[in-house]
């Protein structure tokens, strides 16, 4: 089976009009053919923003673009019969498609409630005021236009455990709902940042209340009946009670498919803090590697200061590697976002390299870096900005010797702050490569494949260096890379 081989198929300004979903079915084929095996696609649900939503202010988990809510029917990618279409496409092509799910809170209510809250301190959330009181919140969803097709849940006051906006009196803040569940506190088993980070945003999802709980469970078995579906991308994991997804993870994979691929998105560099919600989830499910893109962003902003035998080091990859899935951005980290850390244009074949071509972890490359991406937004300074993310001349190479010559036992040579290596072995059925990677000025290694190996030719895949080299006697080849830049030498004869 070929290596596993993720593509976020968005980002977050892909252009609004419906093109996604038809995107994705014209280019199943040749995703294929490239070498990737998975695609993720972004939240095929209703936002509060309509066509225009990204997918993260969930509203509808079961309007897929069918139902007239929210000023449209489409989503921004397309309308339901079009994402059909191109998960069927995806699936015939031997692509497996990974949804996109927001369980954390809703947002764009269809009415107020009167409810009682309590203020809670926003740096520290554990600080709640003792005294209720009165105000309307947005926490009533009926969803009219599609009218208890699908489900009939609809919910209130009591699914909720916090709003960021109350009226009658106008407040903006964070305000803990007054409800039957867990004593006017907040969910246990989340970050622990600012004291307790269960609440991120709009109306944050009370997931001790029984019938929410099942409501999900239900939700989770009914999107794979609906569309070819492979595997979920679990958002804001650090927000959600671990329990609720050690037992939700559990349930999918029992009465749906117990292969589905589960990675949650909890966005922390911490190896302490993954270690302890990967125990909590029982291990089901991989993460993000946080730590290695926050490498990545580090030694692209250092030149050839950074020192490369220390990329890897307390990274998930290297603690933990079949819970990572490693990347180099996502539609977070790109420019003008809250949490951006661009990655810079001339290190990004080098991350690239280091997670498609090593044998751990599972690779997810980013939309804009396979087919280049121009958009604008307002930046922090509040002026507009033009940003332009040109695709990676060498990706498709990359993805593609993943798939020919990513094989065997690996072997490191990390021994020049400057200049960092890797061997694949390759195996009896299908041949290895030399990857050599340089911040700073063009480096040398010399590297012991075995007296097997005696007289073999070697060229760079990638083009970069333009010569053939020969193993001496004892096997010994010496390949080189030039400055800032990467190669990947490869059996001449498989060229």
């Amino acid at each position: 089976m070929a290596a596993r081989t993720l593509l976020q198929f968005f980002h977050w300004y892909t252009p609004s009009g419906g093109t996604l979903w038809r995107e994705a079915s014209q280019k199943a084929d040749s995703l294929a053919k490239l070498g990737i095996t998975d695609i993720w696609l972004p939240p095929a649900y209703k936002g509060a923003a309509g066509g225009y939503s990204v997918g993260y202010d969930s509203y509808d988990l079961f309007d897929l673009g069918e139902f007239d809510q929210k000023g449209s029917i489409a989503t921004k990618y397309g309308d339901r019969a079009q994402l059909e279409q191109a998960c069927h496409s995806l699936e015939e092509a031997g692509i497996r498609v990974i949804h996109d799910v927001v369980f954390n809170h809703k947002m764009g209510a269809d009415e107020t409630e009167r409810v009682q809250v309590r203020r809670a301190e926003p740096e520290n959330r554990t600080d709640i005021e003792d005294i209720a009181f009165e105000a309307s919140a947005y926490t009533k969803f009926t969803f009219p236009g599609r009218q208890g097709e699908y489900s009939k849940f609809m919910w209130d006051m009591k699914c909720f455990s916090g709003v960021d906006h109350i009226e009658d009196p106008t407040e903006d803040g964070i305000f803990r709902l007054v409800n039957e569940y867990g004593d006017g506190e907040w969910s246990d088993e989340v970050d622990s940042e600012k004291g307790n980070f269960d609440y991120l945003m709009g109306s944050d999802v009370e997931f001790r209340n029984k019938a929410v709980y099942e409501e999900l469970k239900y939700w989770g078995r009914w999107l794979p009946q609906q569309l070819p579906c492979h595997g979920f991308r679990l958002d804001a994991a650090k927000h959600i009670p671990a329990w609720f997804f050690r037992d939700w993870v559990g349930h999918v994979r029992e009465t749906v498919d117990k292969t589905l691929f589960v990675v949650a998105e909890y966005w922390h560099p911490d190896m302490d803090v993954l270690h302890r919600y990967l125990e909590q989830v029982d291990e089901q499910l991989m993460l993000f590697d946080v730590a290695l893109h926050h490498r990545f962003f580090d030694a692209s902003k250092s030149g050839g200061d950074y020192d490369l035998r220390t990329i890897f080091d307390d990274t998930l990859v290297s603690v933990s590697p079949h819970h990572a899935v490693t990347l180099v951005a996502n539609h977070d980290t790109q420019s003008l976002q809250a949490m951006e850390a661009s990655v810079e244009t001339w290190f990004r074949p080098l991350a690239y390299a280091l997670i498609l071509l090593r044998e751990q972890g599972v690779p997810c490359i980013f939309y804009p870096d396979l087919y280049g991406a121009r958009y604008s937004d307002q930046g922090e300074d509040g002026e507009d900005h033009e940003v332009e993310m040109p695709a990676i001349e060498s990706l498709p190479k990359l993805i593609e010797a993943r798939q020919r010559f990513g094989h065997g036992p690996q072997t490191e040579m990390f021994d020049d702050p400057g200049c960092i290596a890797f061997v694949r072995h390759g195996t009896a059925q299908a041949p290895g490569c030399i990857v050599i990677v340089a911040n700073g000025e063009g480096r040398e290694k010399s590297i012991d494949l075995g007296p097997d190996r005696a007289g073999d030719g070697f060229r760079d895949f990638l083009g970069y260096c333009q010569e053939e080299v020969i193993a001496d006697d004892a096997g010994r080849i010496v390949v080189r890379v030039n400055g800032g830049s990467v190669s990947v030498w490869v059996p001449s004869d498989a060229i």
